[in-house]
Parts: structure tokens; C-alpha cells; sequence
């Protein structure tokens, strides 16, 4: 989940319990097995991160993500001493030379490599061995479309150290197009209970509904980050 809204260098502690009751609100509804992965998506400063950090402590949350944006990753072995929550980030680290410094620095307990941003398959398997070697977790980063998943499925089926999965199936920004839409058959991401199946077809395991790929191309698309600005008027991270 996203808990975190637009911050500055130095907030006022009204933006920590608005935090704070978002992730409690979590909590109270699913009880104490349920892993709670907060993402704080690099919208957070240094200063406010380790307070955030520390804070969150007692929910006991699954990770947090990208505490810091990666251009300030060195922040983490500053944040680390406030929380013995696992820190993950790494969305948006491109080969495994990136991610080399990020393990040798030893502040990251999972790594989020991008099939589709660090150098495919190969690239994303030599990150995940490299991690293991650091006795780090792996939580391949996949936000996007089913050859996307369907790439991250199989990098997991073969990875011991994998942790989770991401995929965007219904959420909030897919608001011209589905994860499932581009499928000849759709079943093959069936989520029971949390868990999907490795698909099992040729090569990645899915077929592409080609017409549908062809009628999405006709229209284009022209997607954005948001804009997001602090109170003041100043750019914010989104």
C-alpha cells in the first residue's frame, strides 16, 4: 500500500498520523498474519523517513519500500537504525552493476529488479543470484502488462531467494486498459487466495490477444507520472 502523501524535507507530525492510521486502519481489519508492505515510494526526505521508519515499527510491517528515492540510497544506513523492519527498494536500478553497490553497502534486505527496466530475464536472473549471495530477498518490481508478469512468474519459478510478486491486476491507475485485457486467455492469471500459477504454455506461458493489442495501439496512449506539489507550491515526488 501507499500510505504517504506529499511531504517536505521537514513535516509537521500531523503527516506522520495520518500515516500511521491509514497503515492501523490495515491492521485492524486484517489481524496480525497479514504482511503489510508499505511503499513509501521515494515521496519521503531523509529527515521524515527515519521518523516514519520508527513509527510504523509496532504494526510490524511486511517492508518498506524505496524509504528514500535511489539518487539518495546512501540515507539507508542512517534509516536502517530506526526500525528492524525489511527495507526494500530497487525499481528503479537498472543492471546489476547498480544493485552491486546497493548489496555492498549492506543496508537493503529486498531488491526489486524490473524485467522489463533491467536488462530482462538474464540480467534480472544475475541480480537475483548476486542478492543471494548477500543473503537478500528478492521482489521482482512489475507494475505493468501480462508479458511483463508472465516474465516476472517465470524469473520466480527459478529463483530460490524470491520473496513476492507484484502485478497490477484492478489497481487504481489502469483506468484505460487491464492486466487481463490483452489475453487470449485470461485464466492463466487466476489468483486464489494470493497465489497464481506458474503459467505452464510455451515460452512464457500466455498467448497475446493480438486484435485487442492492435486496437489499444490505434488509440495510443500518452499516461504520466501525476504532478504532485506540496502546499507550498513545490514539485513533490509522486
Amino acid at each position: 500500500m501507499n500510505a504517504t502523501s506529499q511531504t517536505h524535507y521537514i513535516d509537521s507530525f500531523d503527516k506522520v498520523d495520518d500515516v500511521l492510521e491509514r497503515v492501523g486502519q490495515v491492521r485492524e481489519a486484517t489481524g496480525k498474519a497479514f504482511g503489510i508492505a508499505i511503499d513509501f515510494h521515494g515521496r519521503i526526505h531523509k529527515s521524515m523517513a527515519k521518523i516514519l521508519a520508527k513509527e510504523l515499527e509496532p504494526f510490524h510491517p511486511l517492508f518498506l519500500e524505496e524509504p528514500v528515492l535511489p539518487e539518495n540510497n546512501d540515507a539507508l544506513r542512517e534509516i536502517v537504525q530506526y526500525t528492524t523492519t525489511p527495507i526494500a527498494t530497487g525499481e528503479r536500478l537498472y543492471s546489476r552493476w547498480d544493485f552491486k553497490h546497493l548489496l555492498h553497502d549492506g543496508h537493503v534486505d529486498i531488491i526489486q529488479p524490473d524485467p522489463s527496466h533491467a536488462g530482462g530475464i538474464s540480467e534480472v536472473r544475475k541480480i537475483a543470484t548476486m542478492a543471494e549471495a548477500y543473503d537478500v530477498a528478492v521482489a521482482p518490481h512489475c507494475p505493468l502488462g501480462p508479458i511483463a508478469l508472465a516474465t516476472c512468474l517465470q524469473i520466480d519459478a527459478c529463483t530460490h531467494n524470491v520473496l513476492i510478486q507484484e502485478q497490477s491486476l484492478n489497481i487504481h491507475y489502469n483506468e484505460r486498459a487491464d492486466l487481463l485485457d490483452y489475453l487470449a486467455d485470461p485464466t492463466v492469471f487466476a489468483y486464489q487466495d494470493g497465489y497464481v500459477a506458474v503459467p505452464a504454455g510455451p515460452g512464457l506461458g500466455i498467448s497475446i490477444n493480438e486484435e485487442a493489442v492492435r486496437r489499444a495501439a490505434a488509440t495510443g496512449h500518452a499516461w504520466r507520472n501525476p504532478v504532485w506539489r506540496t502546499e507550498d507550491g513545490a514539485i513533490a515526488e509522486w
